[in-house]
């Protein structure tokens, strides 16, 4: 076979489903893709028609289900069809009634093929058939509209007289198995094999034969269907043109991501400023490029910006000079707009916007954000005691201006730079270093993998800002409710998370959420509880995003997760010991004690004195490992804690096997149900074992 050829099995072809439609916001592709590769695998193989491999590719016009190898046909099925109910097919004699033999002719059989079975809703009367498969083309004909109807996108759009709904409307349809078109219809479009080129580049109808045709004329259109082919083509295109500019693109997944997707056949290009811009501050400048412009910025061997960016068309090089010199002047536009901006920024201190504060709403029935500085104030003090903070001193300063920046003309034009012009200002104006970084930290995680705070400043307004967010957000009813979460509680939750993580263990959440709660005007009934289970829900998500295995987070979180660090270190601890050859060991010891000790309590000492021989074996043998126990935990070493509980499993074994716990007299049956309950605490200081899915005796 020759290179690039592809095996086409006998009774087998290739299906080519393209949706045509005005430009898809580029935020949404991604998913539309992932639903339509899932949905076209699942659908096909619901259909009988399972395919030997599915993708699906698309651009901003586009969106293409590409399966190889799908049956010409549906495979044979034999399936067991139910009729009538048994009292409705059958006289009480035995003798068929009319219901049973409608139901046999009505399936080609005769009556003596029926079959009495039993169903979940009572006996009925059933046949075994044979399904011989109808043609693939038939069935993809109701396949395809079903797998685009069920694309769902943040917001949809309904056009013409139709009731169909979608991203934005749809231009053409293109359904080919094979060379043979597929006869359905999506939102009022017929499928055929007319599809369309680049917009401007190749704006004429295409006629496709096939799909192997269709990407040869999609390549010849200047559309790069491919989104991973698309991504390359705008890297490698911006670090090359940026290259020969002498300097280096800064490259950023996100921002590959949304150019990859508003563009079909990108053609990176190399755009200058004034470098009389380079005295803003970076941050200003790549926000101007990236967020506003969708430009690259480049910087030089120094780290530094240059006068330089990379923007990527949507088309090829002709005029390129032409579409950089356009963009230059929109940039220059922004960028003189933000130095504007800046300037007047300058002409005030911080400290001087805080009265200003006064006359901005944090939330109607929570005051300005003057009050919410107030209360930061405040609850950095508790939460510096309670995290073990020293920069006190530092954090309350940064609480007093820590909402000042958002009262900025930069900060209002580009709200993504709160925090960060904060930390600029205060720099300038002579605010000590701690203050500064604080004021930009105060926002930190600002997404899901991104940097925590590192000073204590920063730690302590981060936790503080967010305590009050939960709070305040919970006692107005803003919780999240399903899909919405409009006050972003979400996301201070699992900052809020992360960072307790970072901290030595022994902080409590519970005391924190109380200050934050007792800082506010009212303090509502139940909401320290409502927002505790919230912050568990997130937790428990977050563990297993990590790829903590459930039980072992449903065994960890069991005995409490007040201390976050506690509750980390102890799911991460039990993982650690799914490895163990000993585990059974460790589980059985903890269940077997468990089971029968409920309602027992420990003896305040394990010295004695023990009237019964084998009472005493089990105390030496918990006191023993009660010691190793608690040097293993007071040194951090969850293997050694973990040895020291499996060294118990012949003492409790033999103890078991030996006496009768629930002795008829009560004294003796108090002692030994004390031991195991002993011996079920020392088991369980590191989560509830008995949640582990591990097979072990119980």
């Amino acid at each position: 076979m020759a290179a690039g050829e592809r095996e086409i099995l006998v009774g087998e072809r290739d299906l080519l489903f393209e949706i045509g439609c005005e430009e898809i916001p580029a935020a949404d592709l991604p998913s539309a893709l992932q639903q339509l590769a899932a949905l076209g695998r699942q659908k096909l193989a619901e259909a009988r028609l399972p395919a030997r491999a599915v993708r699906a590719l698309g651009t901003p016009r586009r969106l293409v289900l590409h399966a190889q190898g799908v049956p010409e046909r549906q495979a044979e099925e034999r399936q067991w069809v139910r009729g009538p109910s048994e009292k409705a097919a059958f006289t009480p004699d035995g003798r068929p009634t009319p219901a049973a033999l409608g139901f046999a002719r009505s399936r080609g059989v005769p009556v003596e093929r029926l079959q009495v079975r039993e169903t979940p809703q009572g006996r009925y009367v059933m046949v075994e058939v044979l399904d011989p498969g109808r043609p693939a083309v038939d069935v993809l004909a109701e396949v395809l509209p079903a797998i685009a109807g069920a694309i769902e996108f943040p917001k949809t759009m309904r056009w013409g007289a139709g009731d169909f709904r979608f991203s934005r409307p749809i231009r053409w349809v293109v359904a080919l198995l094979g060379e043979d078109v597929v006869p359905c219809e999506v939102a009022g479009v017929r499928a055929g094999r007319r599809t369309s080129g680049h917009r401007f580049l190749a704006p004429g109808p295409l006629e496709v034969s096939d799909p192997d045709d269709y990407f040869r004329k999609m390549d010849a259109a200047f559309v790069v269907v491919d989104p991973a082919e698309r991504r390359q083509l705008v890297v490698t295109g911006a670090e090359a043109v940026a290259r020969q500019a002498g300097g280096r693109a800064r490259v950023t997944e996100a921002l590959v991501e949304e150019v990859t997707n508003l563009v079909e056949f990108p053609t990176p290009f190399v755009g200058r400023f004034d470098e009389a811009f380079l005295e803003l501050p970076e941050a200003v400048l790549e926000t101007t490029m990236r967020v506003h412009q969708r430009y690259f910025p480049v910087e030089g061997p120094d780290g530094r910006l240059l006068n330089r960016f990379v923007g990527v068309r949507n088309g090829d090089r002709r005029a390129l000079e032409r579409v950089a010199a356009g963009n230059e002047r929109v940039l220059r536009a922004r960028l003189a707009d933000a130095r504007f901006f800046y300037q007047e920024d300058r002409k005030r201190r911080l400290e001087e916007r805080i009265p200003d504060l006064k006359r901005v709403t944090f939330l109607a029935e929570l005051g300005s954000l003057y009050d919410k500085t107030e209360r930061l104030v405040r609850l950095v003090r508790a939460v510096s005691a309670e995290l073990g903070l020293s920069a006190l001193e530092a954090a309350e300063r940064a609480a007093w201006l820590s909402k000042t920046d958002l009262l900025t003309h930069v900060v209002y034009e580009f709200p993504e730079l709160e925090g960060v012009m904060g930390e600029h200002y205060a720099r300038l104006e002579g605010e000590p270093e701690a203050v500064a970084r604080a004021l930009s930290e105060q926002y930190l995680p600002r997404g899901a993998g991104g940097p925590v705070p590192e000073t204590e400043a920063g730690i302590a307004l981060a936790v503080a800002d967010k305590l009050d967010n939960l709070a305040a957000g919970f006692l107005t009813g803003r919780q999240p409710t399903g899909s919405q979460d409009p006050f972003g509680l979400r996301r201070q939750a699992i900052g809020l998370l992360r960072i307790l993580r970072r901290r030595p263990q022994g902080a409590s959440v519970r005391r924190l959420l109380q200050a934050a709660v007792a800082a506010l005007p009212s303090a509502g009934e139940g909401v320290v509880e409502d927002i505790l289970r919230f912050l568990e829900g997130r937790l428990r998500v977050q563990m297993q995003e990590e790829g903590l295995r459930h039980d072992v987070v449903e065994a960890a979180l069991a005995g409490g997760w007040d201390d976050v660090a506690r509750a980390w270190w102890t799911a991460e601890s039990v993982q650690r010991a799914l490895s163990r050859p000993d585990l059974e060991a460790i589980v059985t010891v903890f269940r077997r004690a468990a089971n029968l000790a409920k309602g027992g309590q420990p003896p305040a000492s394990l010295a004695g004195p023990w009237p019964d021989e084998e009472e005493a074996r089990l105390a030496a043998a918990l006191r023993q490992a009660e010691e190793r126990a608690a040097a293993a935990l007071a040194a951090g070493d969850d293997a050694a804690y973990f040895d020291a509980v499996a060294a118990l499993r012949p003492a409790v074994d033999r103890f078991l096997e030996r006496v009768l716990v629930m002795a008829p007299e009560a004294e003796a049956r108090a002692r030994r149900l004390g031991l195991l309950a002993a011996v079920t605490r020392l088991a369980g200081r590191l989560g509830d074992l008995g949640r582990l899915a591990v097979s072990a005796e119980s």
